[in-house]
């Protein structure tokens, strides 16, 4: 790895600072965040308002945010986002840290979409294969995703008069207690499927969302049962959120849910 530039490291400290807050800042704000000169401060905002990655904010003399060519910047990048292989390096970091299997589904009508999956080393463990359509409300990923939906997407997906088909004895086959069990994944924001898909295993999953705050995949841990237990449920929870966050970022997402 080469010398870093620290003209250009405290070029970028400063941008970054404009992430935070109202995404607006004064020099002498920047000067007392970051512990720099004041003139080295005032070079490099005037250099970075030349080249349009800053601009002053009007009638606010002094005063500084985010320029168009930042933007400009950012749909380029969101251009080039593969939500599959960004999904697939978030899955295999989490695999690894949990040595469980790890997938990232997508919903299509009422079935999931497997787009990401990282197996575990363990010799029992979840079979299942990236591509893979299972029924939505007989996964976690799925439950996640559909919590995501508003009221009327639900009655439409899974109208009252109509059974849902059960994957093993644990399914959920009621459209009415799939309402309710969304509402408690709405409240807890995490999902959990005890042998709905499969008798052996249970799963978490958490949600994973873009720039804009959509919900557009979850992620979720998959467990053999003689490996599961209320521990290690919420040592899961505690991963697939932090793993969907992780891929959450890495698709532009700064907070914020919509």
């Amino acid at each position: 790895m080469g010398r870093l530039v620290p003209a250009v490291t405290r070029a970028l400290d400063i941008m970054e600072l404009f992430l935070e807050g109202d995404g607006t800042m004064s020099a002498p704000e920047i000067t007392r965040r970051l512990g720099l000169p004041r003139t080295t401060v005032h070079e490099l905002v005037t250099t970075l308002a030349a080249r349009n990655y800053l601009v002053p904010l009007p009638g606010q003399a002094g005063r500084y945010r985010l320029g168009v060519r930042t933007y400009q910047l950012g749909s380029r990048y969101a251009e080039q986002l593969d939500l599959a292989a960004e999904g697939q390096q978030v899955a295999r970091s989490v695999a690894e840290t949990c040595d469980e299997t790890v997938h990232v589904a997508v919903l299509e009508g009422t079935d999931v979409i497997y787009i990401a999956k990282v197996d575990s080393t363990h010799a029992v463990r979840m079979v299942s294969a990236a591509g893979r359509r299972l029924p939505a409300h007989c996964t976690s990923v799925g439950k996640m995703l559909l919590a995501a939906l508003p009221a009327a997407a639900i009655d439409d997906r899974f109208p009252d008069d109509r059974p849902l088909t059960a994957m093993t004895p644990h399914s959920i086959t009621s459209p009415r207690e799939l309402r309710r069990q969304l509402d408690l994944v709405r409240e807890r924001g995490i999902a959990v499927e005890q042998r709905e898909s499969n008798p052996d295993v249970s799963c978490v999953a958490a949600p994973v969302r873009d720039a804009a705050g959509h919900v557009v995949a979850a992620l979720s841990i998959s467990v053999p049962m003689v490996r599961w237990s209320d521990e290690r449920l919420t040592e899961l929870e505690g991963l697939a959120v932090k793993g969907a966050a992780e891929l959450s970022e890495r698709l532009g997402h700064r907070g914020g849910v919509r």
